[in-house]
């Protein structure tokens, strides 16, 4: 059984006491919830990582940051490095959201460079790729998403590869309130599930999860997660209110089978 996983990605949003009203609230869910293996993942800002690794320790839901710095140390004001992040107890990263290529104009050579900064002090990576408008309407999607994985995918080995977790968001359905249909969603996670076992081995590749990102919320999440090759979902507005982050929950749970009728233990978490 590949691991499922739901992420909610905070970006730029919440006071430090709306950070603690909603893990509250996650953490009251979680704690009387049956899971089923799914891990339930969350990405606030930067100053409220420790305290939320702090009140996740031992529960069900498992915090992570949402970039690092490629520097490992020095005069990078306002950076922020992977030993930093590992410091504070986090044990995995987001790299590469379409939010930081587009305003940050992160390419593929500070990506790459970011994710041997998280594999070289122990940090798991969520790998962020998808095409734009422009390209779905050029049918190039394929080639982009080839391109966007590839070029940093490459120079890894097999064993730095069962670190990474990649996430397909359609640039064109984030924040918009598109979503990628499930048929459109499944296309491309094959593809990705191709890619990765052309790169490295079909063994490899079936362990990878593969996450959907873009405007996911509970109306679409049981059809996309219903799909063989989507694995869990990586949300942004969704996250931001407890009902609406438990509807995802939900809606994921439906799909998973208890581990007594998949015959095998829940898969192990993030850390």
């Amino acid at each position: 059984m590949r691991r499922k996983i739901v992420v909610g990605n905070w970006k730029m949003n919440k006071n430090y006491w709306q950070a603690v009203e909603l893990i509250e609230s996650l953490l009251a869910y979680t704690e009387t919830r049956d899971l089923k293996g799914l891990e339930v993942l969350i990405a606030p800002a930067y100053p409220f990582l420790h305290y939320a690794y702090q009140s996740t320790k031992d529960t069900k839901v498992q915090v992570v940051a949402q970039d690092i710095s490629a520097y490992e140390s020095g005069a990078y004001t306002g950076e922020v490095s992977a030993d930093m992040i590992r410091s504070t107890g986090v044990q995995t990263v987001i790299i590469g959201h379409s939010e930081r290529r587009k305003y940050h104009g992160e390419g593929a050579q500070l990506l790459g460079e970011k994710i041997d900064s998280a594999l070289a002090n122990h940090l798991e990576v969520i790998y962020c790729m998808g095409e734009t408008l422009a390209a779905r309407r050029a049918k190039a999607q394929f080639e982009v998403a080839k391109k966007q994985l590839m070029d940093v995918l490459r120079p890894l080995n097999r064993d730095q590869m069962q670190q990474i977790c990649i996430a397909y968001e359609p640039v064109w359905a984030i924040g918009t309130g598109e979503t990628a249909t499930a048929e459109q969603a499944q296309e491309m996670h094959r593809y990705i599930r191709q890619l990765i076992a052309d790169r490295f081995d079909p063994e490899t590749a079936a362990r990878v999860p593969l996450l959907y990102g873009g405007s996911l919320r509970p109306e679409n999440a049981a059809l996309l997660c219903a799909q063989p090759d989507v694995d869990g979902g990586l949300m942004g507005g969704a996250a931001l209110r407890a009902e609406q982050f438990i509807g995802v929950i939900e809606a994921w749970l439906t799909q998973i089978p208890s581990p007594a009728k998949r015959g095998c233990r829940s898969s192990p978490g993030m850390d």
